[in-house]
């Protein structure tokens, strides 16, 4: 006779810690956005990050866990009442996982359960928003970010982790995911490429430099991904064991690799090695373990790292020579990286490390662990179909917006600055409140410097190009 529902406090507390983490890369996101973007655009694309926390945590709520965890209907979407937000789960048997045979599932509660992927698909959505800084309407993005959860992360989420076609089950393709290759980065890259088609070049790219204005941000936001990307793939195993620790160590290793193979590629193209490009490493390094964390041995993550941080150096310069203007390569390390770690699966998946690749989804060993092409077919096929959706849904609603309120800002507003525009807010005004001159010196009552200057004579204005 089955035992009674029981809480696991181990797998919960580390649960609860691992959405916390994922939280908080988010606002990490927006930092590194904000540090590569122009000074004059900084806030509102920190707003689209920020933005996107509010929103789709409602929206996950209220219907986007259940059509994403729900049970399935066809193999796209979740029965979408299961657990819709009217609803309560506070029951000693409402434990993630339960079934008949097994009441007590995982050990971990509902909600728990539903925090944790919330987050996820929070920060799915904002991962597109890079793709177009400086040039989109606040109110555009918001219908957009709506939208695109709806059509394309919710079913997606449900098609790869939530019982539907693309993952385990007799007759689905069985490709294998570990915490988001496919239904994250992919995915996110995908409708980044079909947002910048639709939204159009910003104003004088790529003829004009756009340098990022803050590196010293970048380096911040970077890190503070890294720290939280821990939780997003280690606690993608939900409990506490082997894999865990494994899925730890991989985003360890290959994030680490992914460093030196990208500041590796910009020693030998432009001659120095930057800290733009070793933060832009280290996020093609997450991504690209992303998948394969929990599923590949450690020599194969530091192998996948090297791989994806070179390839994903040598990637971001497509937009040039194909003419999309993605300004903050969301499309050359987003998706690119998903997809090397996605058939990286297929070429270094093994049973050895985690028995669950067979026994749970029914998927096969890697190309060079005896498995043959099958794997690497499996995850192909996956990947196409989410990137085909997940593309021209964004595409039809960019256009779609555009037609309607309008999704692009105006030529002025792009000129000037978004944030003025969308926010009436600037992120490095240093000016007193009284509009006096002399900013943070005249605030400390220091005198300023060349002080010596006529107060009378006005100050020569300072190019928004100088920051940027």
């Amino acid at each position: 006779m089955p035992e009674a529902p029981t809480i696991d406090s181990g797998n919960t507390v580390w649960l609860l810690v691992s959405t916390a983490l994922v939280l908080l890369m988010t606002p990490g996101l927006a930092l590194f956005y904000g540090g590569l973007n122009r000074s004059k655009g900084v806030l509102n694309m920190m707003m689209m990050s920020f933005s996107a926390i509010g929103l789709i945590s409602v929206l996950w709520w209220f219907y986007g866990f259940s059509v994403a965890f729900g049970t399935d209907v066809n193999g796209f979407w979740g029965d979408p009442g299961q657990y819709l937000g009217t609803k309560t789960f506070l029951a000693e048997t409402d434990l993630w996982g339960a079934t008949a045979e097994n009441p007590s599932g995982i050990g971990v509660p509902l909600y728990v359960f539903m925090a944790f992927q919330m987050v996820f698909a929070v920060i799915t959505v904002a991962l597109i928003s890079g793709a177009i800084s400086d040039r989109a309407k606040f109110a555009g993005w918001l219908l957009f970010a709506f939208g695109w959860a709806t059509l394309v992360y919710f079913p997606v989420a449900h098609m790869v982790w939530g019982g539907g076609f693309l993952g385990a089950g007799d007759g689905h393709v069985k490709a294998l995911d570990f915490a988001g290759g496919t239904a994250v980065h992919i995915n996110a890259g995908a409708a980044a490429l079909g947002l910048v088609l639709v939204l159009g070049k910003r104003l004088g790219w790529p003829k004009e430099v756009m340098k990022p204005h803050n590196i010293p941000l970048v380096a911040l936001g970077a890190g503070l991904l890294w720290f939280g990307w821990f939780g997003f793939n280690a606690g993608s195993e939900l409990t506490v064991d082997s894999v865990a620790g494994l899925a730890f160590i991989n985003t360890q290793l290959a994030t680490a690799a992914a460093v030196l193979g990208w500041i590796i590629v910009e020693w030998i193209k432009g001659g120095k090695p930057t800290l733009v490009g070793a933060s832009s490493g280290a996020i093609a390094g997450l991504v690209a373990i992303t998948p394969a964390c929990g599923f590949i041995a450690p020599w194969a993550a530091v192998l996948l790292g090297l791989v994806a941080g070179a390839v994903c150096a040598l990637a971001v310069s497509l937009k040039y020579k194909l003419g999309y203007d993605d300004s903050l390569d969301v499309v050359g390390v987003h998706f690119v990286g998903g997809w090397i770690g996605s058939l990286w699966l297929g070429l270094f998946a093994t049973n050895d490390v985690n028995a669950a690749i067979g026994d749970v989804i029914g998927a096969s060993d890697g190309l060079f662990y005896g498995g043959g092409a099958t794997q690497l077919g499996r995850q192909a096929l996956a990947g196409l179909i989410v990137t085909v959706w997940s593309f021209a849904i964004a595409a039809l609603l960019a256009f779609v917006i555009q037609k309607t309120i309008g999704f692009r800002v105006s030529q002025e507003a792009e000129v000037d600055s978004i944030d003025i525009a969308e926010h009436a807010e600037s992120g490095y005004d240093l000016s007193t409140a009284s509009g006096s001159g002399g900013g943070a010196f005249a605030m400390a009552g220091i005198g300023t410097p060349n002080s010596s200057t006529s107060a009378a004579e006005p100050a020569a204005p300072v190019s928004e190009k100088v920051a940027g």
